[in-house]
């Protein structure tokens, strides 16, 4: 249960912080307006208290984790929102940063 509610975690984090940041960027570089610049102010603050959740008391081994999570959850939310589409070489980084995830946070530790 401690794996799968850590994954759960990761992925709110990811909405939050990608998200918020989308929201940004919509609102300044699309030009639409502060009301979509503060919702992505919001959704970046949410972002920071959805980490302390995780179950690994390790600050410096979440972020480092996550990282990986912002990564293949940057180029997911490029295909959904923005019709991005990645190449190859996009895919492979994100699984290699996945598998690092994987490593940082869930390895068997002595």
């Amino acid at each position: 249960m401690t794996i799968a509610r850590s994954l759960v975690l990761f992925a709110l984090a990811a909405l939050a912080e990608i998200g918020g940041a989308w929201l940004v960027w919509q609102g300044v570089r699309e030009h639409r307006g502060l009301l979509w610049i503060a919702a992505g102010v919001i959704a970046l603050g949410a972002y920071g208290f959805v980490a302390t959740f995780q179950p690994d008391p390790n600050f410096g081994r979440i972020l480092a984790a996550y990282g990986g999570i912002f990564i293949a959850g940057s180029l997911a939310w490029g295909m959904i929102a923005d019709g991005y589409r990645p190449d190859r070489f996009d895919i492979i980084g994100a699984l290699i940063c996945l598998a690092g995830v994987g490593l940082i946070m869930y390895a068997p530790r002595g």
